[in-house]
């Protein structure tokens, strides 16, 4: 029987979620505080009501639900129907989306069956590939890196047309995700072991290694930077150096002024004029037999000395022992070329941002806000951030946006990444431009009129994942391709385990899965090895499967099913 799953707060990805499940022919129920528009409406499937009440999760089913999502926005509202769903069924599995990633992880530990998601994590992700120039479906984890997925259309001019699958196969660059042919339902491995070859209209996923990007300077920007430097410390330095400078003027004044008037010795006119201005005091007799002139001089020479030596000094110690020094060698130099802009550093943002500076990308940080929360965390990366606003035409040159890789605007506002993204390409009109928008009808709009590289949702990006993760085990990626929703999980293989003592050929073929790589005594099979494997209990098999074919794993017990997230 197919489990029965709960998704709780049907907004923009809470409604999309539920719309995947029953779509994938899940037993799913919805329940949402609010009654939905009429393009929405779900009949009897949906449940108006507080999702926090125990009356309200008893009419859902919670008591025989397997797995409750909660992908309510609210942080807060998600962890009391966290809490009150627990009271009522305590092996629940739940699916939490939270924005809190580091409570999230705690949760994970406390609770058995508990899996915190953010949908800023899983949409960043293929933010950060568009950016990089690779359109992706989906994404997967693998040897701790994230895969970009994407679908290849193979038509009479790509270079795959005529190549079997077995030349693939075993280009380890890439992981072959699954096969769907224009003529025939063989499945990926059959179409391995038989040769077959890729014809036109034939679509295969791909889910190819990310590769560092190469971000060593070169000698002249290598001198750019240090001349910047030095430009920023004679800015910090001036103040410092002109009341040095006007200390000085005033014991040379003081002193040629006692050396002809008074008649006395250089070094000892010297001398008492650096006691007198200082306040150190010494060799009085200078001035005591002058005139009153020269002892009114004295006077306002002390005073003003006062003041100009104790300026001196907190320049002085703000320069050597405050912030300053270590705030201009620690700040990072903003990239004169092939580097990206992200502007907005919400929870997507940071994301982003992460993605790219791993991935070996430089990164100019926008935004708008001094007292974002994320600012120490990006300088930590030693991510150059610009204060301002990205609206502006010259907030974006001092990004050097005219030589840049890409501009990725993911501000929470929609209008605001619209206007970041046309003034952006007013000023560099080759620019790709990727940007975030929360309404999916204007996102193919938008790309085709502004020219944009990419208009993404981040609540339909991570919408599949959250789908995948309700329908079972510890999801290591998914992908989009047309209506189907493609899942990558670990499987351990138990002695119940339909897979167990099976040729994993012949398992692949009967329920349709692609194998990406099995573990087993500490070692790991790739390639055509895999295909000649005897899957043995204590085996991790990874493998890509149609969500809709699931079902062939809840035949066993839910403790051995990919509960296993290493990759």
């Amino acid at each position: 029987m197919k489990p029965r799953i709960i998704v709780c707060g049907l907004g923009r990805a809470g409604y999309k979620i539920f719309c995947l499940l029953k779509q994938q022919g899940a037993a799913v129920v919805g329940i949402n505080s609010r009654p939905l528009a009429q393009a929405e409406q779900g009949g009897a499937d949906i449940i108006v009501g507080d999702m926090r009440s125990a009356a309200i999760l008893l009419e859902a089913g919670v008591q025989e639900a397997h797995t409750l999502v909660l992908a309510s926005s609210d942080d807060a509202q998600n962890l009391a129907v966290l809490t009150q769903a627990r009271v009522l069924n305590p092996r629940i599995r739940i699916i939490n989306r939270l924005f809190n990633t580091s409570l999230g992880d705690r949760l994970d530990h406390t609770l058995p069956d508990h899996v915190s998601m953010s949908v800023a994590a899983l949409a960043a992700p293929v933010f950060a590939f568009a950016a990089m120039g690779s359109r992706a479906i989906g994404q997967l984890r693998l040897f701790d890196q994230v895969w970009p997925m994407r679908e290849e259309f193979i038509d009479e001019t790509h270079p795959w047309l005529g190549r079997p699958l077995s030349e693939l196969w075993e280009d380890r660059s890439r992981m072959l995700i699954y096969y769907l042919p224009e003529n025939s339902r063989m499945d990926l491995v059959s179409g391995v072991v038989h040769g077959q070859l890729l014809q036109w209209g034939d679509r295969l996923i791909v889910a190819t290694k990310p590769e560092a990007q190469v971000s060593g300077r070169s000698l002249s920007e290598t001198l750019l930077v240090w001349g910047n430097h030095l430009r920023q410390f004679q800015q910090h330095v001036r103040p410092t150096v002109m009341a040095i400078l006007l200390l000085l003027a005033a014991i040379l004044g003081a002193t040629l002024l006692y050396t002809e008037h008074v008649r006395a010795d250089f070094i000892d006119a010297l001398y008492f004029s650096v006691g007198m201005i200082t306040g150190a005091g010494g060799n009085e007799g200078v001035a005591e037999g002058a005139q009153p002139e020269i002892k009114l001089f004295t006077v306002s020479m002390m005073l003003i000395g006062t003041g100009v030596v104790g300026i001196c000094y907190a320049l002085l110690n703000d320069l050597v022992l405050g912030t300053r020094l270590r705030q201009l060698w620690q700040s990072a130099p903003i990239p004169r070329r092939n580097h990206y802009i992200v502007c907005g550093l919400g929870g997507v943002g940071i994301q982003t941002v992460r993605q790219l500076h791993a991935s070996g990308g430089r990164v100019v940080v926008i935004e708008k806000d001094p007292g974002n929360r994320f600012l120490s965390a990006v300088r930590s990366l030693r991510v150059p951030v610009i204060l301002g606003d990205a609206s502006l035409a010259c907030t974006l040159q001092d990004a050097h946006i005219a030589s840049a890789r890409a501009l990725i605007a993911v501000t929470s506002d929609d209008v605001a990444n619209l206007e970041i993204a046309l003034t952006a390409k007013g000023i560099a009109p080759r620019i790709s431009v990727i940007v975030r928008n929360q309404d999916p009808q204007f996102a193919p709009l938008a790309e085709q009129v502004f020219d944009f590289e990419a208009v993404l949702s981040p609540a339909d990006l991570a919408a599949p994942s959250f789908a995948a993760a309700a329908l079972g085990g510890r999801i290591l990626g998914n992908g989009m391709a047309g209506d189907s929703l493609w899942v990558a999980l670990a499987t351990l293989i138990t002695p119940g385990h339909p897979f167990c003592d099976r040729p994993l050929k012949e398992a692949a073929m009967d329920v349709d899965f692609v194998p990406l790589y099995l573990e087993a005594e500490r070692k790991t099979t790739h390639g055509w090895n895999l295909l000649d494997v005897t899957l043995q209990a204590g085996d991790v098999l990874y493998l890509t499967m149609p969500a809709t074919h699931l079902e062939q794993l809840w035949r066993t017990v839910p403790s051995e099913v990919g509960l296993r997230g290493r990759a």
